[in-house]
């Protein structure tokens, strides 16, 4: 009955406010950010003689007659759409004034997690693709920031500050790449990051998703692709190199000018015994193949 009778002068008052003047009441914190299940406390403070001064809130509710100090106080916060209000009833004008709380509850996602969208195994590269980063059960998503990690560089960001719920929800970013033979082998990351503020808990709190790992298959790539002018010198190992990058790893063949024995597939020959002539490398792998030639002279005598 008491509550009933309090409420009804708290409305009755808000009648008489006078709009313009100053409230007199302070919160001590004016602005609170608390996780999911954590204890909260708010002390409101009158400036001047009050005759009622209380909070209303859906749970925590508290009031106090004459006192100028009244706490919200919540052991276990789970009520996502508390809105706590501090109201005074005063003896003088303005009779009534209220102060509402800027409460954020928040809630670091269940999981993050990063994938390729609609596509399985190796990239090709120059092709576009899509990395999909999922968050679950976060909240409020507003505050929240994904960040995209090639290896240690951030490389994109995405911010949901357009967004309203305060409820937890399940969002997505997506991160497009075209990769390169540079991408083979990087690791992907993504990680959701609340940001609420010098308020909020220090660091900021924040969830990484495991890595995913990018194979890139690319033809292959001479090291040193120019064609090569050997001398051959009576006696002397020469040696042909046609080492080439690739993924798949490349696969090598020979082929000769000269009436040479049948060569050996391997990158790189060395003999002493080569004839003159012109040797040609093929490097060849399911992306394409390359070609590198080396030509083999007689030494001029007197040189």
């Amino acid at each position: 009955m008491e509550n009933y009778f309090l409420r009804w002068i708290l409305k009755l008052c808000m009648l008489c406010t006078v709009l313009g003047e100053e409230c007199s009441l302070e919160l001590k914190p004016s602005r609170v950010v608390v996780g999911f299940g954590e204890p909260v406390t708010v002390s409101c403070e009158a400036s001047r003689p009050v005759r009622v001064l209380g909070w209303e809130s859906a749970i925590g509710a508290a009031h106090t007659q004459q006192d100028r100090s009244v706490q919200w106080k919540v052991d276990s916060l789970i009520d996502w759409i508390e809105e706590p209000i501090c109201y005074g009833v005063f003896f003088t004008a303005p009779r009534q004034c209220e102060e509402k709380l800027n409460l954020i509850l928040y809630k670091t996602p269940d999981s993050v997690t990063i994938s390729s969208a609609n596509h399985t195994g190796p990239m090709v590269e120059g092709t576009e693709y899509q990395l999909l980063c999922d968050v679950q059960n976060i909240a409020p998503v507003q505050y929240l920031t994904l960040k995209w990690y090639r290896g240690k560089t951030e490389v994109y960001n995405h911010s949901f500050s357009d967004l309203t719920p305060v409820t937890p929800v399940q969002v997505s970013s997506i991160l497009l790449i075209a990769p390169t033979q540079a991408d083979d082998g990087a690791q992907y990351r993504c990680v959701a990051q609340l940001e609420m503020g010098p308020e909020g808990p220090q660091p900021s709190p924040s969830v990484t998703s495991e890595p995913l790992n990018v194979s890139v298959h690319y033809p292959p790539s001479f090291l040193s692709p120019d064609t090569e002018t050997v001398d051959m010198g009576l006696g002397y190992e020469i040696t042909l190199n046609c080492t080439a990058t690739g993924n798949p790893t490349p696969l090598y063949s020979w082929a000769s000018s000269a009436p040479q024995e049948k060569m050996e597939d391997q990158p790189v020959l060395t003999s002493s015994y080569f004839l003159p002539g012109t040797y040609t490398c093929i490097a060849s792998n399911k992306m394409g193949k390359k070609s590198k030639q080396f030509i083999i002279k007689t030494k001029s005598k007197g040189v």
